[in-house]
């Protein structure tokens, strides 16, 4: 079973990224060919091609000085302009936002950002419905806030909601664990996320890799 993360070399001496690279016994471009070629063929179809092509051209462009060499490489764009680049490449119009409740005020920002780069903006907050959590089988004392109404969060009216207004790309706010995986499943257009969910971390994941050996190395403690 291949386990990239686990590579002992370096980017620039993995064979997934150099002609010359090395490689682990269970690397993955070496061991999974027939993967990879039924991979490849989907990069055949041409809008999968195209897609992903304009990925690349994004990704590229998403840096300044690359005429003049590795060291000279910046990045100059942030997230939130990237996606309105990649769908104006795409010639996408009509953008979904998925977002979450708790980041209502940003979603209005990013509606506004986006409606103002010139595309058309559908928007579904995560509560709608009013939907019962009971509904879920989830107990009172296993709410938040016990005792009172506390609507379920319900990725997948916000995916058929985008699916039914036609939408060409969604894009997550601030969606629960779980919730996003369900918005991914149920929606027929490609997703992007703006920003994951981190109550902690003020929507930042990564601070909590940063800091797994110091401040939060408690996290690492195994799960009860």
């Amino acid at each position: 079973m291949n386990n990239c993360a686990a590579c002992p070399y370096s980017n620039s001496d993995r064979l997934c990224m150099a002609l010359d690279g090395k490689h682990p016994e269970n690397c993955p471009t070496v061991a999974d060919g027939a993967i990879l070629s039924k991979a490849q063929a989907e990069y055949d179809k041409p809008e999968i091609r195209e897609f992903a092509r304009q990925a690349s051209l994004q990704e590229a462009e998403g840096y300044a000085g690359r005429q003049s060499g590795p060291a000279e490489v910046k990045p100059i764009k942030p997230r939130i302009l990237e996606i309105a680049e990649f769908a104006r490449r795409m010639n996408y119009q009509r953008l979904g936002l998925i977002f979450c409740a708790g980041l209502a005020r940003e979603g209005r920002k990013v509606r506004a950002f986006y409606r103002a780069k010139g595309f058309e903006i559908v928007s579904t907050i995560c509560k709608v419905g009013q939907v019962p959590k009971e509904s879920l089988g989830v107990k009172d004392e296993q709410k938040i806030v016990i005792g009172r109404h506390e609507s379920m969060c319900n990725p997948i009216a916000q995916a058929m909601m985008m699916n039914a207004a036609g939408t060409q790309l969604n894009i997550l706010l601030g969606l629960c664990v779980g919730h996003d995986s369900l918005v991914f499943k149920y929606s027929e257009a490609p997703c992007t996320v703006l920003a994951a969910k981190d109550r902690v971390f003020g929507h930042n994941p990564l601070a909590a890799v940063y800091t797994l050996d110091s401040y939060y190395r408690y996290l690492k403690q195994p799960l009860e």
